[in-house]
């Protein structure tokens, strides 16, 4: 006889539909019509279903974008090297469908809500922080910088043109970045 198991979908995979509904919301409406109600009906959920995980828009625009980055893909090789696969990295990243849009919309209302900040800061920002000072051996402050100028280049692109930052710029940021922080 097989265990008794709760009623209703596994949490792994009602968080895996509720993240793909909202990037696909996010890219289909915009970051501010995906709204939490039509993210749930997207997603064929309840809308008490998201706030039970997620507290806010914010916690689950950052929960989802978590998922979508996943882990920092750090193999060894030079400091250059491994500068140069981190900005591309999240480059294809925010170039993917609805994610620089939602990453652009939570950091927008994060600007005044210091609680959305933190969840920002503590859930999205610090692991790959952490993982870039130790890999790189740098202080935090040059790491903090590193992902400012490349994060924000690349927001900043999209957010102006609407489309991920082409190739030939990618190179030029990473040769930036590269050459900054030798």
């Amino acid at each position: 006889m097989a265990p008794d198991r709760p009623p209703g979908r596994p949490r792994s995979s009602v968080d895996a539909t509720v993240f793909a509904a909202t990037l696909r919301t996010v890219d289909e409406l915009g970051y501010t019509h995906a709204t939490v109600d039509r993210i749930a009906a997207a997603a064929g959920v309840a809308k008490t279903t998201i706030y039970r995980r997620w507290p806010s828009k914010g916690a689950l625009m950052t929960a989802c974008l978590v998922d979508a980055f996943g882990p920092l893909p750090l193999a060894g090789g030079s400091r250059a090297e491994i500068m140069s696969a981190a900005v591309r990295w999240g480059a294809a990243k925010i170039s993917e469908p609805g994610v620089g849009a939602a990453f652009a919309g939570v950091f927008t209302d994060a600007i005044n809500d210091p609680a959305l900040r933190e969840i920002l800061s503590t859930q999205l920002q610090d692991p790959y922080r952490l993982v870039l000072q130790e890999t790189l051996d740098e202080p935090e402050q040059r790491v903090l910088f590193l992902i400012d100028v490349v994060i924000g280049t690349l927001l900043h692109r999209m957010g102006m043109t609407g489309e991920p930052m082409i190739d030939a710029d990618v190179d030029a940021l990473v040769e930036m970045v590269v050459r900054a922080l030798r």
